[in-house]
């Protein structure tokens, strides 16, 4: 018989699979009350069902049916609470079939399918009805979803039912299944910074739930209630006369709104997670700045001189700048921005955020450092409105330029020191913008590709004259540094010396290691103590065998190696077994980079020579 048969699923040559069959065989079972020996009563519906099927499929029904209770008698009938005949139907198919149909099934059908497959112990039952229930969330349906899902701890579909009811918050307010809530629940809620509704709108629906439930504590449900973010004609004339909460509250409310700042309020705001808001599509617009319209295109290849780009002239009290509008009131905590990077230029600036365009907070200060291309700042999250990119300095003229703009929320984990990121990664990539300004390479950025394998005589490195010049790296903003890790050329059995430098504006030099009375060959790890860093300046001061120094990586801070390699920080000494390996293939000619004072195979130790 042909292997496609329509009723034989697709097998291995020597392999039987006929489970479609045994399940079909076995659910026939179902249909009717041959060789059943324990009945199960629903509703007053009786369900014949078997025992060894029961206990085979389910620890709890072999516990009650095998566990020498009442329920394990032959022929024992057993009632069964809170649930519904046709929940306990679809559990039963399930149990006999490995198969459920969810998708003609009203939605208090499936949470109550959804109970016993929690009570009875089915965890890919309970997560694969969880992921149908997420696909169809609605107003109607949510807030008793949200009940089950919180009850029974299910973090996926708990975490989709508060993301719906966040962006549909006041539709949420005015549901009926508001008024059904448990007080759990609804706590969870509305103390949530990212349930944005009004908080009138917010006051009047705990209001109703109170009337809805009577016997609930209503003085810990108003406790949810952010007063200070109502008006005072709000606090007078709709709060007060519910009489659910003590004048006392009212003043002190007021007294609070009248004397913070408007920041240092609690306020509520949108959360998207990994999505940029500032878009069209959210509503956010640039509303002061030259050039508005480039800002929030999202093209971020297509610009130069004249276009594609917004732009505010650089003053010295700071008035001028860039400020975008967001759809409505965010929680943000990571803001992207693109720089002007057509040339070698970099730039100071920094950002507040604002509700009311007129109290700001400065959640990103770069005005003390050299920045350039794309910025990737992380900051606590913030309720904000209104956003300002300010432009204190340009090294070409005075204006400043955004190419683009982007702010969000994310969950990715951050560490924050004195304002700047603390990067666990290596920042010192082409793919996070940095850039080698200083030092001599056949091919541009050769330090920062990530290779380290790739490197010969004649390319691969980067390197300066000793006694001129030096090796130098821009990042592309301030981080927190406390480590470095370097690869000198080791293709033979040179060893250099060298000093280390970091500064934020390539003007003052900090010295962070002084390894010039130590020989040091191959991996380099310098750790030092943490300090911001824009620029990183590597000095050779001696090399054995000519007057060049060589450089074949560098990355920071430092990363763990994915090979073994040996590291001295006392002897300056590394692992020269990659030296090994290459001297074979180039011992036999000369180097081809003789000629070349740049060249590592260059004896020539006259300090005259020029790179080339």
């Amino acid at each position: 018989m042909s292997n496609s048969h329509p009723l034989r699923p697709f097998t291995a040559v020597g392999e039987i699979d006929h489970v479609h069959i045994l399940s079909e065989h076995i659910g026939a079972l179902l249909i009717g009350e041959e060789y059943g020996d324990v009945t199960f009563v629903v509703e007053k519906k009786r369900f014949p069902a078997h025992r060894v099927i029961l206990a085979a499929r389910c620890q709890y029904f072999r516990a009650l049916l095998y566990g020498g209770m009442r329920e394990s008698q032959p022929e024992a009938e057993i009632p069964l609470q809170d649930t519904t005949a046709e929940a306990f139907t679809m559990l039963l198919k399930y149990i006999y079939t490995g198969r459920a149909t969810l998708t003609d099934e009203k939605e208090e059908v499936l949470l109550d399918f959804l109970s016993l497959a929690h009570k009875y112990g089915f965890p890919e039952l309970e997560d694969s009805t969880s992921e149908y229930l997420c696909t169809i969330l609605n107003i109607q349906n949510v807030c008793m979803t949200f009940d089950v899902a919180s009850l029974y701890s299910l973090p996926k579909l708990t975490c989709m039912c508060c993301m719906f009811m966040d962006r549909n918050a006041q539709e949420v307010l005015s549901s009926e299944g508001f008024l059904s809530l448990s007080k759990t629940a609804l706590l969870n809620i509305v103390l949530r910074d990212s349930f944005a509704a009004p908080e009138k709108d917010i006051f009047l629906a705990l209001l109703n739930w109170c009337k809805h439930n009577s016997k609930e504590n209503h003085a810990e449900i108003m406790q949810a209630v952010r007063l200070p973010l109502m008006s005072l004609t709000e606090l007078l004339n709709v709060v007060r006369p519910s009489g659910l909460l003590s004048p006392d509250a009212i003043l002190d409310a007021i007294k609070v709104r009248s004397e913070s700042r408007d920041m240092d309020l609690n306020y509520r705001g949108m959360l998207i997670p990994e999505e940029n808001i500032a878009t069209m599509k959210y509503g956010a617009q640039v509303v002061k700045g030259e050039l508005k319209s480039a800002l929030l295109d999202g093209d971020t290849q297509n610009y130069d001189l004249d276009h594609g780009f917004s732009r505010h002239p650089i003053d010295d009290d700071c008035r001028s700048g860039i400020e975008i509008k967001l759809g409505q009131p965010s929680i943000i905590n990571h803001i992207r921005i693109l720089l002007w990077d057509r040339d070698s230029r970099s730039y100071s600036y920094f950002i507040e955020v604002s509700m009311d365009e007129l109290d700001w907070v400065r959640v990103i200060d770069h005005s003390q450092y050299l920045c350039r291309s794309w910025q990737k700042l992380y900051f606590p999250a913030r309720v904000c409105r209104y956003i300002r990119i300010v432009g204190t300095h340009n090294t070409v003229n005075k204006i400043f330029h955004i190419v683009a703009f982007e702010c969000m929320f994310t969950n990715k984990t951050f560490t924050l020191e004195k304002g700047l990121i603390v990067p666990m990664e290596n920042v010192a990539t082409i793919a996070d913008c940095a850039s080698v300004i200083e030092g001599v390479s056949r091919s541009r950025n050769a330090l920062l590709n990530g290779d380290t394998k790739n490197y010969d005589w004649d390319s691969g490195y980067t390197c300066h004259q000793l006694g001129s010049g030096a090796i130098v790296v821009q990042l592309a903003q301030p981080y927190m540094i406390g480590s470095i890790r370097l690869l000198l050329w080791d293709c033979d059995d040179r060893s250099y010396s060298y000093y280390v430098e970091v500064s934020t504006n390539q003007q003052q030099w900090t010295m962070v290691a002084d390894r010039t009375k130590v020989s040091c060959k191959s991996w380099q790890s310098v750790t030092f103590e943490r300090q911001p860093a824009s620029f990183i300046r590597i000095v050779g001061t001696h090399n054995t065998a000519n007057e060049v120094f060589h450089c074949v990586h560098f990355e920071c801070p430092e990363q763990q190696s994915s090979q073994k390699e040996e590291n001295s920080e006392e002897s300056g000494t590394g692992d020269t077994s990659l030296a090994g390996q290459q001297l074979d293939s180039h011992a036999l000619r000369a180097p081809s980079g003789s000629s070349l004072p740049s060249s590592p195979g260059s004896n020539s130790r006259s300090p005259n020579r020029q790179h080339q």
